[in-house]
């Protein structure tokens, strides 16, 4: 039986998860087990549930009642679900919704690295990427193109984040990730794996160099927007690899650049 709710008031308080708590205030740092997250969009929230994520509320729009949304309110029980014209959701919520539907959900608590990295040859670790856009694009895109984990180091935009999530088409939810300490790359290393920095420079090998293909265990390293990996990070690598590029292109957005090379640096993965 669904508890399906009118918006009327939007000062309710249970609408304030959707309208007045910013991201960072839901992620709760302080006490990580009270942690939410918002996913958007009827695809995002039925892989979140599938994967075992708890309901808190639903926000939709009316339509959805009896529509896209009506499979995904038989799987939320009791759940209250908030219902508005798409006008009213986005006045409260202050962005127009994306197909329409949000969701809350209570965190899980997270992975360590070592954990999700034991039996894995192929993973990614990114750094200091901040933008959700561009999290979230690189989690569909290690996914997709066979990479088994994804690490973050600890100035990375979180994967839970609304639009990260959103822009990830769920599969943040597909795919094994977690956060890392600052010492992240001698503990990979430590756990056998090679190493892989994305940077431009003048000694770095080609993306389809065989040497990288013959190797058992690689971590793809990715850095931030705009500037890259720190040089610093790039010595700690074993490999540097660029990307050839033609007509005097110099780079390319990172999500872009990690759809290349984890199609590249997966084929040892696909050829098994």
């Amino acid at each position: 039986m669904n508890n399906i709710i009118e918006i009327t008031d939007f000062n309710a308080p249970e609408l304030d998860i959707y309208a007045r708590l910013t991201e960072a205030q839901l992620l709760n740092k302080e006490f990580p087990e009270k942690g939410l997250f918002v996913a958007e969009s009827p695809k995002v929230i039925e892989r979140a549930l599938d994967s075992g994520y708890e309901p808190v509320s639903c926000l939709m729009e009316k339509r959805h009642i009896k529509g896209e949304g009506r499979h995904i309110l038989a799987r939320l029980g009791n759940v209250p679900a908030f219902y508005g014209e798409l006008d009213i959701l986005t006045q409260l919520t202050g962005f127009k919704l994306t197909r329409g539907m949000l969701c809350a959900m209570k965190r899980k608590p997270l992975p360590e690295a070592s954990e999700i990295c034991k039996g894995k040859s192929r993973i990614v670790i990114l750094d200091k990427v901040m933008n959700p856009t561009n999290v979230g694009a690189i989690i569909r895109s290690a996914a997709a193109l066979g990479m088994e984990a994804v690490l973050l180091t600890p100035g990375c935009s979180d994967p839970l984040y609304r639009r990260a999530a959103r822009v990830s088409m769920g599969t943040v939810f597909q795919i094994d990730w977690a956060f890392l300490p600052d010492d992240s790359l001698e503990q990979i290393k430590a756990m056998g794996f090679k190493t892989v920095a994305m940077a431009l420079k003048d000694n770095s090998l080609s993306l389809d160099d065989s040497r990288l293909a013959k190797e058992e265990k690689l971590a793809i390293v990715m850095g931030t927007e705009g500037d890259g990996l720190a040089d610093k990070t790039i010595d700690n690598c074993d490999y540097t690899v660029k990307i050839p590029m033609y007509h005097g292109v110099d780079s390319l957005n990172v999500a872009a650049a990690s759809a290349v090379a984890f199609y590249e640096l997966s084929k040892k993965q696909r050829d098994v």
